[in-house]
């Protein structure tokens, strides 16, 4: 009878973690197909695509999503009325997917590269990624913002995190043109 216990618990733990190990690489496919959706939208200018995607109240804290289009849309067009050109926008990576506050959370990796007269930006950045159950994607927080004591505050009250967040990474270089 022991031998039968410890069976199927041994069969019940093989399961769980089969499960878990299913269920985790699910979500690293849609954390990066959603992340690249982000990214080729930043690129394409489609701000409403990049809003979907952008995490609830840093788009209220922004006016509602018809502010931040509008504050998106200047903004980036006056980058382009300056001369810079968005050249590449990659993801690269992404941390591992943790559970915490009652959500599913990780970061990921990007690579961005932006011409200007004169010079390249070269930047490695990070997204603070969390999971929408509900509408079963993913929205994005700049990690750099989780920084911003009275930021963070507003957007993701009492929120802690185990993740080690890299700090971004800029380089510039000189252009001869």
């Amino acid at each position: 009878m022991n031998n039968i216990i410890k069976t199927s618990i041994l069969l019940f733990l093989f399961s769980c973690n089969l499960l878990f190990s299913q269920s985790n690489e699910a979500l690293r496919e849609s954390v990066l197909r959603d992340a690249k959706i982000t990214s080729n939208a930043t690129l394409n200018f489609d701000f409403k695509t990049v809003l979907e995607h952008t995490y609830p109240s840093v788009v209220e804290l922004m006016g509602g999503e018809e502010k931040a289009l509008e504050l998106l849309k200047s903004t980036f067009e006056g980058m382009s009325s300056q001369g810079f050109i968005f050249e590449k926008a990659d993801i690269i990576n992404l941390s591992e997917i943790v559970f915490e506050q009652n959500q599913y959370r990780c970061y990921v990796e990007g690579y961005n590269q932006i011409k200007m007269p004169g010079m390249r930006i070269k930047s490695k950045s990070y997204l603070l990624g969390i999971y929408d159950n509900k509408h079963e994607k993913w929205w994005f927080i700049e990690a750099k913002q989780l920084k911003n004591a009275a930021l963070i505050d507003q957007v993701l009250p009492d929120f802690n995190t185990n993740l080690k967040i890299p700090d971004d990474d800029v380089q510039t270089e000189t252009l001869k043109e």
